[in-house]
């Protein structure tokens, strides 16, 4: 219990321990999260860091929690097999074999890769309550850089029943090899 009352505020949870000795993540500017060192290692990347790393419309998705217009991403209607990486670090997230036709004018994805049942501890997503439109929402980031990827929905195809409405300016391709 006692660490739990230690724990940086504004840290969630599930933080490494490494994280909450660089102190909280408002410390680091608006818009900051992680990303890999060279060597693989997790470093903080300030607000001016991710402008230079992203175009601007992917920052405004990513770093400051934006959306794409419906219907305008890349990836909408990509039917590639392969899969779907977070443009920011890198991490793989969704399969194309979970991608579905949603109607919502976002990529759809019925699972997180790595879910395994309803057990999503080795996907490379986190689920984040979302209230900044009034209403609760579930928002998805990526586990690795914390980068806004969109919103899961409870009205998506079997078994589980989940919608993942992901930002296309979030994701990068990569398409499984032959």
């Amino acid at each position: 219990m006692a660490r739990l009352l230690r724990w940086p505020r504004g840290l969630p949870l599930g933080a490494a321990p490494l994280r909450a000795m660089r102190g909280r993540a408002d410390d680091r500017g608006s818009g900051a999260g992680l990303g890999r060192g060279e060597a693989g290692c997790e470093l903080p990347l300030a607000k001016s860091e991710w402008q230079k790393k992203l175009t601007p419309e992917q920052f405004y998705v990513t770093r400051e929690k934006g959306t794409e217009p419906p219907f305008s991403g890349i990836y909408l209607n990509n039917k590639e097999a392969g899969m779907y990486h977070c443009v920011c670090c890198d991490n793989p997230l969704f399969s194309s074999e979970k991608k579905y036709c949603s109607g919502t004018g976002w990529p759809s994805f019925s699972e997180a890769h790595g879910t395994s049942g309803s057990d999503e501890s080795h996907a490379g997503i986190l689920r984040r309550l979302d209230t900044s439109l009034g209403s609760a929402r579930t928002e998805v980031v990526c586990k690795q850089c914390e980068a806004h990827l969109g919103h899961v929905f409870p009205d998506g195809p079997g078994p589980n029943g989940q919608r993942f409405c992901i930002n296309s300016l979030a994701l990068k391709f990569k398409p499984r090899k032959q």
